[in-house]
């Protein structure tokens, strides 16, 4: 089939139309995988999909992750169903996922199955592009810097409570230092950055306090971004190597309960 498409803005997120049974092919997977690439977050409204093929159509994608109930994570602020709920609080600050790792995982499917009535919209923005968009100046300015990733940073810029329990699991997930800019093998780069990034080695903390805050802030501005309002059955598919994201905070209470299916990273940071 001819996947259709259109783009949401200039630089990320494009709306993808199609049945469940139109796209659950691996001609038509392929497509989506490229898609995906190109723009950063592939976005299906109201598809629909069955946990069981959500977890298909990942596997058409790429390689499945073992996690949840067979590859479906639930995520939910509910203490009864998480037991570490308020460590979410961090997916309302920028990230992305796998800085704790020397392989970062490669994308994301995440379905919309309970909904809060406030907050939880989801945002995206892309490193790529705002990477390609930096001044020949700065660009040679972040050439060989290396940052540290810290869980226990961002718990604590996310207001986690520092309690004796929570810091020593914090600090049970080592630290990980990986380039400032991440070259693909692709040839494409783009910033490593988030909440987790802890400071720049060997820069002097304020230095490096300034530098991190003005590349998150120029990752995130409007032109690179973009910004998710949730219906029932909607999927989203984001490449995780080069898109930041995060969620809009929302009532622990509201019952809001997304189903993720993770595609294991291909290429290690370098």
């Amino acid at each position: 089939m001819a996947i259709e498409w259109r783009d949401l803005t200039p630089e990320i997120a494009s709306q993808v139309s199609g049945s469940a049974e139109e796209l659950l092919v691996p001609e038509a997977a392929a497509r989506l995988r490229r898609l995906l690439v190109a723009r950063g977050v592939l976005i299906f409204r109201e598809l629909g999909l069955s946990d069981e093929q959500q977890v298909r159509l990942a596997g058409l994608m790429g390689n499945v992750r073992a996690e949840g109930e067979r590859g479906i994570f639930k995520i939910t602020l509910d203490t009864d169903l998480n037991a570490k709920a308020e460590y979410l609080r961090g997916s309302f600050l920028w990230h992305m996922d796998g800085t704790h790792d020397d392989v970062p995982v490669f994308a994301s499917l995440l379905t919309g199955r309970t909904l809060s009535h406030e907050g939880g919209q989801t945002l995206f923005a892309n490193s790529y592009a705002a990477y390609e968009a930096l001044s020949p100046e700065m660009k040679a300015r972040l050439e060989g810097l290396r940052v540290t990733h810290s869980f226990e940073t961002s718990m604590i810029r996310a207001g986690v409570e520092p309690s004796e329990a929570n810091v020593a699991y914090w600090r049970s997930i080592p630290d990980k230092t990986h380039s400032l800019v991440w070259g693909h093998a692709s040839g494409r780069k783009s910033l490593v950055i988030g909440c987790h990034a802890s400071h720049v080695v060997g820069m002097d903390r304020a230095e490096s306090d300034a530098l991190l805050a003005e590349l998150l802030d120029w990752v995130t501005q409007p032109r690179f971004t973009y910004r998710h309002e949730w219906t029932p059955g909607d999927l989203l598919i984001w490449d995780n190597t080069g898109v930041l994201h995060r969620a809009e905070p929302y009532p622990f209470d509201s019952g809001r309960e997304m189903h993720r299916t993770t595609l294991l990273g291909e290429e290690a940071f370098a």
